[in-house]
């Protein structure tokens, strides 16, 4: 039987997974997020500081220059969003599978990342299936990289408590 934590976690997972098929179902322009920038970001805020920026990312050269102010700045809301999604993902998926490898830290870190990594390639695949948008390997690669963040983090602060809790349990 399962855990009453555990099954928590395991709906947040199917949740997260059930947020991201459907955004991975829609256009980009569906989901573009450049006329809610162009009207709250009117002046442009920081643009000097990010006019300097620019690098290859999904065989394209990213930059103020090449995609003008609210396209650059939505680029990075968009990866944002895939970093973080994937780092909670990570997270849920470490939470609902922790008490099955018992003792094992490298399996309670491993096999999360694993499966959030196989689940972020299908995403990407999913989303080539859609309309006018493209999978990027790269953006599994920042998916991934999200999911091992919060799954190292995640697996920090346990250590942590449960050092203390040791240490608590001593001194009494």
């Amino acid at each position: 039987m399962l855990k009453r934590k555990e099954k928590w976690f395991w709906g947040l997972v199917v949740a997260i997974e059930a947020v991201l098929f459907y955004s991975s179902s829609m256009t980009y322009k569906q989901q573009t997020s450049v006329p809610f920038l162009e009207k709250y970001l009117k002046n442009e805020p920081f643009k000097n500081n990010i006019s300097n920026i620019g690098f290859h990312y999904g065989g394209k050269y990213q930059s103020l220059k090449n995609d003008g102010y609210y396209h650059f700045v939505e680029f990075f809301v968009r990866k944002g969003a895939h970093f973080s999604i994937y780092l909670l993902l990570g997270v849920c998926l470490c939470l609902a599978l922790y008490s099955y490898f018992k003792g094992n830290n490298f399996l309670r870190m491993f096999i999360p990342w694993l499966v959030t990594t196989g689940l972020a390639a299908f995403d990407e695949f999913h989303q080539g299936l859609t309309g006018g948008r493209t999978p990027l390997v790269d953006d599994v690669i920042l998916d991934s990289a999200g999911a091992l963040t919060g799954i190292i983090i995640l697996m920090s602060v346990l250590y942590v408590i449960n050092h203390f809790r040791k240490h608590n349990k001593k001194s009494l």
